[in-house]
C-alpha cells in the first residue's frame, strides 16, 4: 500500500511542482521520489519505504513500509547494537582482541581481508563494520558474539521483522539462510529514529553505534543525492549531517539512515528487490533511490 500526506501535494503535483521558496518550515512535497518508486513498482520491483520526522515521529511517506524484505548487509547493525552493549559492560570484551580464522573468509566488501594484520580489537572491528560493511569483520565478530546474542538482543528491542540471519557467506546453499538479514522498513526507521535519540539500550550504547554508522562510505543510493564526501562526512556540512547503514546483494538495494539538517531531521529507509539481470534494471533502482534522497533532502534544508 502506497500512501502520502494528504490531497494537498496531490494537487500541487497535479498542477506542476512549484519553485521552491525559503521559509521556516519543511518542504513537504515528496512527489518526485513517490512517484519514482510507484514507477519503479509498476515495473515488477519490489518495493518498501518509509520516511519520518525525526522530532515528531510523523510519517512523512511510506511504501509497503511494514512489508519484510530481503536488506543484506542492514542486519550487522543488529550485530553493532550487540557490540556496543558489551563494550560498555565491565567484561573482558571491552579489551578483547580477536584473530580471524580460515573459517572466516569471505570476499565481496571490506578491507581486512586486504590487510597483513590477522587480529584486531572488538571495537576496531566495530568501525570497520560501520565504514565499508567488512564482510570478514562482521564473521568474526559473529564467532564471538554468537549468532543467538544477536537474535536474543533483537528480540528485546521489541523487533519482529528485523533480523540478522547468518554468517556472510561467499555462496548460499539449501542448507543456509537464504538471506543474510530481512527487515521491514517501518522496523528499520524506528530503530535508526531510536538510535539517533540514545535510546537503544542506553545513550552510551547508541552513541557508539551511531558513531561507527557515521564511518560509512557507501553514499550509493538514497544518500547520493545528498552532496557528501563519502569517505568524511562525520561533521555538519552545509548544515547536513548523516548516519546510515546500506544493504547490497543480487536484486537487493536497501538503505536506512538519518538525515540531520537546518531545518528538520528525518528517519529513512528504503528496500528494492529486484530482478538483476541487466544494467538498466539497477541503474533505475539506483535512480529511483536517489529521488528519494532529493525529496529527503529538501525536506531537511
Amino acid at each position: 500500500m502506497v500512501t502520502s500526506q494528504g490531497s494537498e501535494r496531490r494537487a500541487r503535483h497535479a498542477g506542476g511542482r512549484r519553485g521552491r521558496h525559503r521559509t521556516d518550515e519543511p518542504a513537504e512535497d515528496f512527489s518526485r521520489g513517490f512517484d519514482a518508486l510507484g514507477e519503479l513498482a509498476l515495473g515488477g520491483v519490489q518495493v518498501s519505504a518509509r520516511a519520518t520526522d525525526l522530532a515528531t515521529g510523523r510519517v512523512l511517506f511510506s511504501v509497503d513500509d511494514h512489508v519484510v524484505m530481503p536488506t543484506a548487509s542492514i542486519g550487522k547493525v543488529l550485530l553493532l547494537v550487540e557490540v556496543a552493549s558489551r563494550l560498555g559492560d565491565a567484561t573482558p570484551d571491552a579489551f578483547a582482541v580477536l584473530d580471524r580464522a580460515p573459517r572466516d573468509a569471505v570476499g565481496d566488501s571490506g578491507i581486512w581481508q586486504h590487510l597483513q594484520t590477522p587480529a584486531l580489537p572488538l571495537s576496531d572491528l566495530a568501525a570497520m563494520v560501520g565504514a565499508t560493511s567488512d564482510n570478514l569483520a562482521t564473521n568474526v565478530l559473529i564467532r564471538h558474539i554468537g549468532l543467538e546474542a544477536v537474535r536474543s538482543r533483537t528480540e528485546t528491542l521489541g523487533l519482529t521483522r528485523t533480523a540478522l540471519l547468518d554468517l556472510v557467506r561467499d555462496h548460499r546453499g539449501p542448507d543456509d539462510a537464504p538471506q543474510l538479514s530481512i527487515g521491514s522498513a517501518k522496523e528499520l526507521t524506528w530503530l535508526f529514529a531510536s538510535l539517533a535519540r540514545g535510546e537503544i539500550v542506553s545513550p552510551e550504547v547508541s552513541q557508539r553505534v551511531v558513531g561507527w554508522l557515521s564511518l560509512n562510505a557507501d553514499l550509493s543510493m538514497v544518500a547520493s543525492a545528498f552532496g557528501m564526501d563519502p569517505l568524511a562526512h562525520r561533521s555538519p556540512d552545509h548544515g547536513l549531517l548523516l548516519m546510515n547503514k546500506t544493504g547490497t546483494d543480487g536484486g537487493v538495494r536497501s538503505e536506512v539512515g538519518v538525515l540531520r539538517g537546518p531545518r528538520a531531521s528525518v528517519a529513512y529507509a528504503v528496500s528494492m528487490y529486484f530482478a538483476d539481470t541487466q544494467l538498466s534494471a539497477r541503474l533505475a533502482v539506483l535512480e529511483g533511490m536517489r529521488r528519494v534522497g532529493s525529496d529527503l533532502l529538501e525536506y531537511v534544508h
